[in-house]
């Protein structure tokens, strides 16, 4: 039974920082693209970044480039998503998310129908 579980979230000041991540188990972690997702209320899930089983395969969304990092941890089966400089508009539910069968190497999506696994979310909160 796959298992997805992400932590990290909170409330936070503008221009503060976050680091999130998200343990998944029940699969081969290694052989599986992994992506961020956030869920605000009234809006569609949107894409933040995601990131291939080769690390040199990443993609961020516009409003995350330059302030967000993700990175993975194959020993520790965790995908993390550092976050800088936040702002209010960053507020929502960040979700952790991974394809059914295992990706090819460069894979890495922003489109949410790629995806079947996907954690609970955890919570961040942009506000002075």
């Amino acid at each position: 039974q796959v298992q997805v579980m992400e932590s990290g979230g909170g409330l936070v000041q503008p221009g503060g920082s976050l680091t999130l991540s998200c343990t998944i188990s029940g699969l081969t972690f290694d052989d599986y693209a992994l992506g961020w997702f956030r869920q605000s209320p009234g809006k569609e899930r949107e894409a933040v970044s995601c990131i291939g089983r080769s690390r040199d395969s990443i993609s961020y969304s516009e409003a995350a480039k330059g302030r967000f990092t993700i990175s993975r941890d194959n020993a520790k089966k965790t995908l993390y998503l550092q976050m800088n400089n936040l702002q209010p508009e960053d507020t929502g539910e960040y979700v952790c998310a991974t394809p059914l069968f295992g990706t090819q190497l460069d894979f890495c999506s922003s489109l949410p129908y790629e995806y079947y696994y996907w954690g609970q979310g955890t919570q961040v909160t942009v506000s002075s």
